[in-house]
């Protein structure tokens, strides 16, 4: 299907011949291949993103061997924009909803009809650091319109019992994440932490929860290093691009 592009927004090719619009607010990070690798669903699940951004999570979802149904929540118009627009052109309407709306307010999802949701929130505490002047970037980067309790609060709604939820966060804000997960009823069963090389310390952190589940037993999982030790990708950073690193690297 013929799509339009608006100005500053290009096609991004993800692999398996699907393409994401991008733009200069609304972009690919290693941050979002992570997750998308991190939180991969199964076949038979229902999967829900929240905070979309530009839809290139859901899109990676559905790129191999997709789940049975995905929701695509992002509030910035522009972005629900880009993500309907590149579900159109890579034909995957009947896999794809796009919902235009704020995570605090998602009245029309159904209570308890996802097995997996992922988010990828902000990293920054509302306060904290320089913000952007871009009021996309800020949103994305600064807790003004989203915070780790309201991620964790509409997912443990969303969520079906034992359902999952996985988050990617910087390393300082584990100890937030952990204990708003437990508040809402959704126990920590799967942690890694990724270093940029075994000289750095962690950059980030994926975890996984599973709502209603028991307390304890939490999996530490070995560290994801993005570097290998010749200065490029690690062999598991080439596993994880996948067909997304023809053109990358």
């Amino acid at each position: 299907m013929e799509i339009n592009l608006n100005e500053c927004e290009h096609f991004e090719p993800l692999g398996g011949g699907l393409q994401v619009i991008v733009s200069d607010v609304h972009r690919i990070t290693t941050d979002t291949i992570l997750l998308a690798d991190f939180s991969k669903p199964k076949p038979w699940e229902s999967a829900c993103e929240l905070g979309s951004g530009c839809g290139t999570i859901p899109l990676i979802w559905c790129r191999e061997k997709p789940p049975k149904s995905v929701c695509a929540v992002e509030l910035q118009a522009d972005g629900a924009d880009m993500i309907r627009r590149s579900v159109e052109h890579n034909s995957l309407e009947d896999k794809i909803e796009v919902i235009n709306a704020d995570l605090r307010s998602l009245d029309m999802l159904t209570p308890a009809s996802f097995d997996l949701v992922a988010c990828n929130p902000p990293y920054k505490l509302m306060g904290s650091g320089i913000l952007n002047p871009s009021h996309g970037r800020k949103l994305a980067r600064h807790e003004e319109s989203c915070t780790i309790d309201d991620v964790c609060r509409c997912a443990s709604r969303l969520l079906r019992f034992g359902g999952r939820l996985c988050i990617c966060q910087r390393p300082e804000r584990l100890c937030d994440v952990i204990a708003s997960m437990r508040s809402f009823g959704i126990e920590p069963k799967r942690l890694r932490t990724v270093q940029q090389r075994p000289s750095k310390p962690p950059k980030l952190f994926l975890i996984e929860g599973k709502r209603g589940a028991k307390p304890g037993g939490l999996i530490i999982e070995p560290t994801l290093f993005i570097e290998g030790d010749d200065g490029g990708f690690s062999s598991e950073m080439l596993e994880i691009y996948g067909d997304y690193k023809t053109g990358h690297i």
